[in-house]
């Protein structure tokens, strides 16, 4: 059964597992068709909200603004004082300049975004990267007069390193400004590590250390490893990757090079699931939704009612320190190199 947290310094309580909608409303290259329709997103949205969920994550940018608008939809006659809805800005949908975190963009695009949604305010509004030429107080001084205007109740973070999150955090401290409250950082049991994938894929070793000394929220996405974790994925005699029809490694062809200690993380967690009698899926998703010290929602995603149903049984795994160790060991590395990370 679903559970309620504090988010991180707020006062807010969310459910312990947020959905993201990325795959809302957005086109499938190879097939030519959206991932996931209007009416298998209000059909997943329903689910989730049947089942506890309160806790909603999208972006301007996910189907090209589509995924808000099905949101939005779906929102109508619901207790909205009852939903928390997060989206982001870095990515802009409107004007010449496509991408940017300008005081122009981020107050553009938060009323494009509210106009979707069809809601006056956002409960989280994420900086979905960090971008160099914009100046980052302008950024979050534009963040702070969404809060103040009440159009945007918490501000987040997305894919910024510790550094870049630390100098946030002070910035707004010494301004007086709303603070950080949440991060959303990439963070799955395959890495053992968060990370970064805008503008390259980085490992961030040092984040949650400056979560702590923040008092902030993770809302890890990615648990299962874009769909590694549930072990859809296999490999024939040749050592060749097997994608299965619709995954993720069908529609996008040069997925599918998986590390050889993605592998060995994956032989763990099923060993773990048949331990505890439940799915490689719930066991990932429920080692990624405990981080020492911190606030830990992960936010999961789902192409159908009956994928969502399963991984939402993932509240209800209980993991023993024991095992989870297993897990986030089984990947070591015998080198260090640039990317990649050994567990101490």
């Amino acid at each position: 059964m679903i559970d309620y947290v504090r988010l991180g310094n707020t006062g807010m309580e969310v459910s312990e597992i947020c959905l993201g909608t990325w795959m809302f409303g957005t086109e499938s290259k190879s097939e030519g068709s959206e991932i996931v329709d209007r009416e298998g997103a209000l059909s997943i949205l329903d689910e989730g909200w049947e089942r506890g969920v309160n806790f909603f994550d999208t972006a301007n940018v996910y189907g090209s603004g589509r995924s808000e608008e099905y949101i939005g939809e779906w929102l109508v006659g619901k207790d909205r004082e009852s939903v928390v809805l997060a989206s982001k800005v870095f990515f802009a949908l409107s004007g010449r300049q496509r991408v940017g975190l300008s005081r122009k963009i981020v107050m553009a695009e938060i009323e494009g975004t509210l106009a979707r949604l069809g809601t006056r305010y956002l409960d989280i509004y994420y900086i979905h990267g960090w971008h160099d030429p914009s100046p980052l107080e302008e950024t979050l001084a534009a963040m702070n007069d969404l809060v103040r205007l009440g159009k945007v109740h918490y501000i987040g973070l997305s894919n910024f390193s510790a550094w870049q999150l630390v100098l946030a955090g002070e910035i707004c401290r010494s301004r007086g400004w709303a603070p950080i409250s949440v991060i959303q950082p990439r963070y799955n049991a395959a890495d053992n590590v968060p990370y970064t994938v805008d503008p390259k894929e980085m490992p961030l070793p040092g984040l949650f250390d400056a979560c702590r000394y923040l008092d902030i929220a993770v809302c890890p996405y990615s648990p299962l490893a874009e769909g590694f974790l549930t072990g859809k994925y296999r490999r024939d005699a040749n050592g060749k990757t097997i994608k299965p029809k619709g995954s993720r490694g069908a529609r996008v062809r040069e997925y599918g090079q998986f590390p050889e200690r993605w592998w060995r993380v994956l032989a763990e967690v099923e060993a773990v699931a048949e331990e505890v009698g439940a799915t490689p899926a719930q066991v990932a998703i429920q080692w990624a939704g405990e981080i020492h010290g911190l606030t830990s929602v992960p936010i999961i995603g789902a192409t159908s009612v009956d994928q969502l149903a399963e991984t939402l049984q993932s509240v209800d795994v209980a993991l023993s320190e024991d095992q989870r160790r297993r897990i986030a060991t089984a990947g070591e590395l015998a080198e260090l190199s640039p990317h990649a990370y050994t567990y101490t």
